[in-house]
């Protein structure tokens, strides 16, 4: 039998006299262009939405719907490493570098951060837990993980606007194949990562053909 996530994690910061306890969480490390985008959010304990849950596994509609009620019962911050700090420092590096963007940004500094995954980011200068699968796990990750995505979506649409023939508002960006075959047709945009491997080698074909 599975569970969802629970306040444990945040139960015994607080226990350790850790009043202010942040879940944060990235999402967008796997896709071939955009930012990589990071939630940080800080739950209200009397105020909690029900129904809190690992992004992936929530409908849009209830994506959305969650996003609004913890937009408006919590302490958020939302922030972004770009296409070309991806491509500078390398994905997980400007993952880190999001996150701590996100928690510099809440509106009352952490006194201890939940962080998903395995590594806490360096410099983020406030005691950290790292925690494995933690949007399946913590209520403040899972928070982090829903305005994430919800927020990188809504990017990846406007992009797509901007950029049509990608099919980026339906595949966020992904590797799908509708989007690899656009763009072998239609080539790199200015959004593509240029060191994800699908997209430097187009770059390196067409400067084959060209020259």
């Amino acid at each position: 039998m599975t569970t969802g996530p629970d306040f444990s994690f945040e139960r015994a910061a607080f226990a350790r006299g850790q009043a202010r306890v942040a879940g944060t969480d990235e999402v967008g490390r796997g896709p071939l262009c955009g930012p990589v985008v990071a939630a940080a959010v800080r739950l209200d304990p009397e105020r909690i939405p029900a129904g809190l849950d690992d992004s992936k596994k929530l409908s849009v509609r209830r994506r959305e719907a969650l996003c609004a009620e913890i937009l408006a019962a919590a302490d958020v911050s939302v922030a972004e490493a770009s296409v070309e700090e991806i491509d500078r420092l390398n994905i997980l590096y400007a993952s880190h570098l999001a996150m701590c963007r996100a928690v510099a940004g809440l509106a009352f500094r952490p006194d201890h951060v939940l962080v998903d995954g395995n590594r806490i980011p360096p410099g983020l200068g406030i005691g950290a837990e790292a925690v494995v699968k933690g949007d399946a796990r913590s209520l403040s990750i899972a928070a982090a993980s829903i305005v994430a995505k919800v927020w990188r979506d809504r990017i990846m649409v406007d992009l797509a606007q901007q950029h049509p023939g990608y099919g980026w508002e339906r595949n966020a960006g992904y590797p799908t194949m509708d989007h690899l075959e656009a763009l072998r047709n239609l080539g790199p945009t200015p959004h593509h990562r240029r060191s994800f491997k699908p997209v430097h080698n187009i770059l390196c074909q067409a400067k084959t053909i060209s020259s």
